[in-house]
């Protein structure tokens, strides 16, 4: 029997942000990265890769979204900064998953560290700066 892969993103409390439905969805991208990370380490296809990689995609998306209604319908002073932010990922991302896709480029233990860290530094950073403020506004 195999041993089972770490998870390379564990989550813990400190990561939330105080808001529900914000949390929720962080922790699920939590998981995206850790599915990823763990059918990367377990060798599996470059199809199955490929489809976890689109669903993170595809979350990260609709998660962004989430954030940028709360943020723009609360008037959060730093929109557009964390807006840019949110972009600038996912081209990054965008373009690495065409890559991947056209095998120009394969899964390695750096992008999922980049993943990692970007996601950790993000909710660490801009997204609980905004935590207080929302919650200010009723948001929880």
């Amino acid at each position: 029997m195999a041993t089972p892969t770490a998870p390379l993103f564990p989550w813990n409390d400190s990561y939330s942000v105080k808001i529900g439905v914000i949390d929720m969805q962080h922790k699920n991208l939590v998981g995206f990265i850790n599915d990823l990370h763990r059918a990367m380490m377990e060798g599996r296809g470059k199809e199955e890769l490929g489809n976890i990689l689109s669903n993170l995609i595809k979350y990260t998306q609709a998660h962004f979204k989430t954030e940028e209604y709360f943020l723009e319908s609360h008037r959060y002073p730093d929109y557009a900064t964390h807006k840019t932010e949110h972009d600038r990922l996912t081209k990054t991302v965008v373009d690495f998953h065409t890559k991947f896709q056209r095998s120009e480029v394969g899964l390695t233990i750096e992008l999922m560290g980049f993943l990692k860290d970007w996601l950790g530094k993000h909710i660490m950073g801009s997204d609980k700066k905004y935590g207080p403020f929302l919650n200010s506004k009723g948001v929880h």
